[in-house]
């Protein structure tokens, strides 16, 4: 990919949200590097609140505060932790969304 970026004329867009795996002669060669933080509690709980549609039914047991404060994620790791709670409710015939179980699955 090295090779490939000192040939390419154009601009390129990556995303990471693992930059501590970046090899620095890699690093060297990105003209900016922009850091985006983990929402803080307060944003994780409204997106935890708006991830799924209304029409959902949530398990009675599902706290988006208890989500927000335990789960240090970021805004695409609670969206798959969402459907993968749809998942989880049609797997086992139920027709509530799991949360804390697959968000125990994506940390």
């Amino acid at each position: 990919m090295l090779q490939k970026m000192e040939q390419f004329e154009g601009i390129v867009i990556l995303a990471t949200n693992r930059r501590d795996n970046l090899d620095d002669s890699f690093a060297r060669r990105l003209a900016f590097s922009v850091h985006f933080p983990l929402p803080d509690e307060t944003d994780r709980r409204r997106i935890w609140q708006s991830i799924w549609p209304s029409e959902v039914p949530l398990d009675p047991g599902v706290s988006f505060d208890d989500l927000a404060r335990r789960f240090k994620l970021s805004g695409g790791s609670i969206k798959n932790i969402a459907v993968a709670s749809a998942f989880l409710a049609a797997a086992d015939g139920g027709p509530r969304a799991h949360a804390a179980p697959a968000a125990r699955c994506q940390t």
